[in-house]
């Protein structure tokens, strides 16, 4: 949804969440190893249907996107390490996943004891510390794998972390208070992370691995049915985009209240809500405003192996539903949702005649998740044509420019309404009609994507507004143009418009002008912050009770109780106001209160602690900030 004060708030805000549903808000990551990321990688890659070998290979090659270090794990192991990555190299050459498997695993536990190595010998406190830091940010690799299959033994292992970071010794503050390193301990500590390496990722072979993952062989072994819950690899991104888009709503602009619109407010929820759709999705807190950011574009999103650049992905791939899988790399630019009642059929080819058709096959087919019920459909669809375009001052309603526009913007505007004979005698107004909100509600094919195979016709795609496209770059289907200047140059080209430099001046500034907006991004100050905007939101979600109660809906209630508490709890951390924080977590924890009395059918406790919610809510909302 949006992206714990003290240490044991923060502790009790964690164990809420971890102990209930996943929120919609990620959290971050801390910064990976160049090897421990390349080995995440390679984990998230091989699982993918077709196998990305190319992408497999860049993954030690190259740094992960958004990574500190400017090296990839190959070039960091050269700098640091002794150990020769031979077999591996010649594994992902060959394509033999298994071994790319066996090879990856042995090198990073290698790296683990070639670091407890360096500790044990360290004649200083400092280069042991350090030693041990690098060997616990490389035990991350397995971590999570370990933790889902042998509990007992990462417990374990945790306190042989402990015991090691703690007899490293000191060196004092200014000599004084220095100790020296305890050399039994670190042992005794290093021979329980040494022998479970041995005996589960430091093998000459390793049983066949239908799914890759970072379970130790002993689990795999056994036979179990085990599941390491999931995990984006290093270099993802599903943060919202900074600066927020503004959200513009066509019944708030009629100064109309969305609690008295319990549908469309229940429908906002679920928009926000990552317990929509399955897993991986739901576990990952991945929500439909997670690629619509206010209903517009997440520009900054990113998934490895499933996104060819930022602000675009691949839904019908095998990560989020395997059976809708298509077995083809085609990720799309995300489109905006903003008028959205204007501009069906919806999918990029505008397969969907109804947006509610539309929308069932996201939630089911694209991201896994239950058959919704009738009363979520027609929440959403409630909502979602609820979306307005950005106003712009510079447009009139018939999507004329106004006169405060600059001349090349009108010389541009001359140009989009003049027939092209290479265009069929057709202009760019043909398709995009101004006093129609710049569209047509047609599909055509203008040549942007390469057929399939020889003869195909598959290449129509719906006519995309031009309203508010000033901010949602890069443009066509897979976001092969940068700018709306490179647009204007494809058309020109490729269509021999015959345009000169001039003419692409003032066409592009023509399409810059429809595409602005007087306000095209939320505005936050010192009190009017992120998470006052996400509590208002919050508690207006968390107003459908009113109606849903009294109708003894425990389905729905439950839906919106298990996000909204769980959201309320972890947007808490971005509160400016930190003595406010406490209250917050409180008022989160009676929202769940109120579904755990619905769980159990105690409709009389539901109704008390829905009632001291309300008050608690109104209490506190001047100091929400």
């Amino acid at each position: 949804m949006r992206n714990i004060m003290r240490v044991l708030l923060a502790t009790l805000a964690s164990a809420f969440l971890l102990s209930g549903p996943v929120a919609a808000t990620p959290a971050k990551e801390a910064p990976w190893l160049p090897e421990a990321a390349a080995y995440r990688l390679t984990l998230f890659l091989g699982n993918l249907e077709p196998l990305p070998w190319d992408d497999i290979e860049t993954a030690w090659t190259e740094p992960y996107r958004g990574s500190e270090f400017s090296v990839g794990a190959l070039a960091w192991l050269d700098r640091k390490s002794d150990i020769e990555p031979d077999g591996l190299l010649d594994a992902i050459m060959r394509e033999d996943l298994q071994a790319v498997f066996a090879e990856a695993t042995r090198l990073v536990a290698l790296r683990i004891e070639e670091n407890l190595d360096r500790a044990l010998a360290a004649e200083e406190s400092a280069t042991a510390q350090l030693a041990v830091q690098t060997v616990r940010e490389l035990y991350r690799a397995f971590e999570d794998g370990i933790a889902a299959a042998d509990p007992e033994a990462a417990r374990r292992i945790g306190l042989a972390w402990l015991e090691l970071n703690s007899s490293t010794g000191s060196a004092g503050v200014l000599g004084a208070g220095a100790t020296s390193a305890d050399r039994d301990t670190m042992e005794a500590a290093r021979a329980v992370i040494s022998g479970y390496l041995a005996e589960n990722y430091l093998l000459d072979s390793f049983a066949p691995r239908r799914t890759l993952s970072a379970l130790p062989e002993t689990a795999v072994l056994s036979g179990k049915a085990i599941e390491v819950p999931p995990s984006l690899p290093p270099g993802s991104d599903i943060f919202d985009q900074d600066p927020l888009p503004l959200l513009v709503l066509n019944f708030e602009e009629q100064g109309i209240d969305e609690t008295d619109l319990p549908l469309v407010a229940y429908g906002d929820m679920l928009f926000d809500s990552a317990q929509l759709f399955g897993s991986p999705a739901q576990d990952l807190g991945i929500a439909c405003s997670t690629c619509h950011n206010r209903s517009d574009v997440n520009q900054r999103l990113f998934i490895p192996g499933a996104s060819h650049q930022p602000g675009a992905i691949d839904v019908d791939g095998a990560f989020f539903n395997p059976i809708f899988n298509d077995r083809r790399d085609d990720p799309l630019d995300i489109p905006s949702l903003r008028g959205l009642r204007f501009t069906g059929p919806y999918g990029r080819d505008g397969r969907f005649a109804s947006l509610r058709d539309f929308t069932r096959n996201v939630v089911v087919n694209e991201f896994g998740g239950k058959e919704p019920t009738p009363f979520m459909l027609d929440a959403l669809v409630a909502y979602m044509l609820e979306f307005d375009f950005l106003p712009n001052s510079m447009l009139t309603t018939d999507g004329r420019l106004t006169d405060t526009t600059q001349e090349a913007a009108r010389r541009g505007e001359e140009i989009f309404n003049t027939p092209f004979a290479r265009l069929g005698d057709r202009s760019c107004a043909s398709c995009h009609v101004p006093d129609a909100n710049f569209l047509d509600r047609q599909a055509h094919d203008i040549g942007s994507v390469a057929p399939g195979y020889e003869g195909a016709r598959a290449g129509a795609l719906d006519t995309p507004t031009l309203l508010g496209t000033a901010y949602t770059a890069p443009y066509f289907h897979d976001g092969s143009l940068p700018t709306l200047a490179a647009v204007v140059d494809w058309f020109d080209e490729t269509k021999s418009l015959g345009l000169t430099e001039e003419d692409r001046a003032d066409l592009t500034a023509y399409l810059e002008t429809v595409g602005a907006a007087d306000e095209p991004y939320e505005a936050f100050d010192t009190e009017n912050t992120a998470f006052r905007l996400a509590f208002a939101e919050l508690t207006t979600f968390a107003s459908t009770i009113d109606t849903l109660l009294p109708r003894r809906d425990a389905e729905h209630i439950l839906l919106l109780t298990d996000t909204v508490a769980a959201d309320l709890s972890a947007d808490a951390s971005t509160m400016s106001n930190l003595p406010a924080r406490p209250e917050v977590y409180a008022l989160a924890e009676r929202l769940a209160a109120v579904g755990a009395a619905v769980r159990v059918e105690d409709w009389e406790a539901a109704e008390a602690s829905w009632t001291a919610f309300k008050s608690e809510a109104d209490a506190i909302e001047e100091r929400a900030f």
